[in-house]
């Protein structure tokens, strides 16, 4: 024990809070701090175990001996053990030793606070501050222009592992990817990436949904402040960037979170709400305060000391409901009687009211995919408090049309127009992601039907109406040039194909719709609002074709979009046009440059002709299976 010096970083207040479960920067006390106590350099620990009888630390310092530095337990029933250690300095390798007071239970923990842990498959945490000068305060400063729910969101999913690899097949470092990554997506025109999760993970096939270092960027790509060093080149480029979160479930790693005091102590302690049976992992006890403390502050913790300017939230349909995924008999209802987890909900609110209270110009997005209502409403209205939602229906139906030959698309017009239905229901960010590219389902080009040509021709359709219906886009990695294989985690993306007409076709076609979505109002002012969408026609069944009007705050800035979902061009087609003014032709899916036909007229001349239930109109010729722009 006399190696351990008696110390806190934690006033009463803290405690309290913590208690309470309204402490939401819990990573500036609990976890290993660089410190200095009398004179003496070294490093705080403080780690919460409520269930334990004795807390050590242990590495290569003590030759892992338990009995050497033992912290000392608080006297106020936090559950808190902590000690100051002398000439520990950063780099140093630790675990927790805990004795459990059930049946003395001796479990060896990583930190649930380490900044930073050992390369997998080693598990230990390492005593680390990641010092970084940032460079961002540019983006900082006017973030809130480019992340507000009426600019452009156009976001490029990313699993750093896989998205470029170096030639032995090794991973590109932080670094590395702080040049590669950075240029790629600026030159394509994203707005944003979103990393799927960089939390340090000990099991690869996973693809970082099963967390044991939720504190720690992943060691497999480099430090820390390696990591800080690609969020701020991103901003440097005008990128913002999401994080993946998943606050929904951990896995049962001996040295990760479960019985991690020899008790139920993150986890809850109902298998029927604690145990995951699609993922095999464990459910946090969202009715513990600690637990939403520590939830919380892990959220908070990213976008202060990351700079991050966004969390997805995953699986939040797990977290809602308590018969998710479960038989008969393997849950129960809520106090009311009904499948509802109210604690999760409570936490999810808060969670969202502590995001958006403590930053400006951030965003949390959900992938939930019921039709739970309110995701995306404010707290004081009743809602969930997320900014965004992912919009799965639209995903479904847009893919379930799109595999369809298109003889038979004109049975099926209503799986595209039904969106409509619902559109302006929630903030909603149509998603084209990683679950959608795997599993067998093949890769987006490899679902559409018909010959190469159409394949593609397909493909540039797809991209040209998801940019033009309401909403925010994402779209993961490979599908932005065509990739023909499933995602692999394994390895790298098919980059050879680049070199080919058809797949840079797709890559244009990405950059001019990235352009034409940041340059023009009419599809990002009122993406969410029902006020930006106008229905031209969508009963042309027999022909497939849909038109509509999206709109900005100027009408002048209002856009004619049409649609022709099948190989058939429709010469002489007549369009009700709300306005008397000639169209320019901004944007064709089928232009020669994506290599398309090139049909299709650059300017359209409006007649005073009825159509559509409008006074004037305009006569074309609509390419084959292409998407058309127009504007006044």
């Amino acid at each position: 024990m006399t190696n351990v010096i008696v110390h806190s970083l934690f006033t009463d207040f803290d405690i309290d809070l913590f208690k309470s479960g309204k402490h939401f920067r819990l990573y500036e006390k609990l976890g290993s701090h660089l410190v200095e106590v009398d004179g003496q350099k070294g490093t705080y620990f403080a780690v919460w175990a409520p269930s334990a009888k004795n807390v050590s630390v242990v590495g290569n310092f003590n030759h892992w001996n338990k009995e050497e530095h033992q912290l000392n337990v608080r006297w106020d029933s936090s559950g808190i053990w902590e000690g100051f250690i002398p000439n520990i300095q950063h780099g140093e390798v630790y675990k927790y030793s805990i004795v459990s007071n059930n049946n003395d239970l001796v479990t060896e923990k990583a930190d649930p606070f380490g900044r930073f842990c050992e390369h997998p498959p080693k598990t230990a945490s390492i005593v680390w501050d990641a010092k970084y000068k940032w460079q961002d305060k540019k983006w900082m400063d006017i973030r809130e222009n480019h992340n507000n729910l009426d600019k452009p969101y156009s976001v490029y999913e990313v699993h750093l592992g896989s998205w470029k690899r170096k030639n032995d097949n090794e991973f590109m470092s932080y670094i590395e990817l702080a040049d590669d990554l950075v240029s790629y997506v600026k030159q394509m025109g994203f707005t944003h990436v979103e990393l799927m999760p960089v939390m340090e993970y000990p099991y690869d096939p996973s693809w970082g949904y099963q967390l044991t270092g939720y504190f720690a960027p992943t060691s497999r790509f480099g430090k820390p402040e390696d990591f800080k060093l690609l969020v701020d080149k991103m901003h440097q480029a005008g990128i913002g960037v999401i994080l993946d979160w998943v606050p929904s479930h951990f896995p049962e790693d001996a040295h990760g979170l479960g019985f991690f005091d020899g008790s139920n102590l993150y986890e809850h302690p109902d298998r029927k709400r604690g145990y995951h049976p699609d993922w095999k992992s464990l459910i946090f006890n969202y009715g513990r305060n600690e637990i939403r403390a520590f939830l919380i502050s892990n959220a908070i913790f990213w976008l202060d000391q990351y700079h991050v300017d966004g969390l997805r939230v995953d699986a939040v349909a797990s977290m809602l409901y308590l018969d998710y995924s479960r038989e008969e008999g393997e849950w129960e209802p809520n106090m009311y009687g009904n499948n509802e987890n109210l604690e999760a909900m409570s936490f999810i609110r808060e969670m969202n009211e502590a995001v958006y209270g403590s930053f400006k110009g951030v965003q949390t997005i959900a992938e939930e995919s019921t039709a739970f209502s309110g995701v995306s409403k404010p707290v004081n209205f009743g809602g969930l408090g997320f900014g965004m939602k992912w919009m799965m229906g639209w995903m479904h139906d847009t893919l379930e049309y799109f595999k369809k030959e298109p003889v038979y698309r004109k049975h099926h017009q209503n799986d595209l127009t039904f969106s409509m239905t619902y559109a302006f229901t929630e903030n909603f960010m149509l998603p084209f992601s990683h679950d959608e590219v795997v599993y067998g389902k093949q890769s987006l080009v490899y679902r559409m039907p018909g010959d190469e040509w159409q394949r593609f021709a397909n493909l540039r359709l797809l991209f040209g109406y998801m940019f033009t219906h309401p909403g925010a886009n994402l779209i993961f990695m490979g599908g932005e040039f065509g990739q023909t294989a499933e995602w692999n985690f394994q390895q790298s993306l098919d980059w050879h194909l680049t070199e080919y007409d058809f797949h840079s076709g797709i890559q244009k076609v990405i950059q001019d719709l990235n352009k034409v979505y940041k340059q023009q109002p009419a599809l990002h002012e009122k993406q969410f609002s029902p006020e930006g969408f106008e229905w031209i026609e969508y009963n042309d069944h027999e022909n497939s074709v849909m038109t509509y009007i999206r709109k900005g705050h100027d009408s002048k800035d209002d856009l004619i979009v049409i649609g022709n979902f099948t190989p058939v061009p429709r010469e002489n087609y007549r369009i009700g046009v709300p306005d008397s003014k000639s169209l320019k032709l901004i944007f064709n899916s089928d232009d020669v440059k994506y290599s398309g036909s090139g049909m299709g007229n650059k300017t359209a001349k409006v007649t005073k002709e009825p159509w559509n239930g409008r006074e004037h109109s305009i006569e074309i010729t609509i390419p084959p299976l292409s998407v058309l722009i127009y504007k006044k």
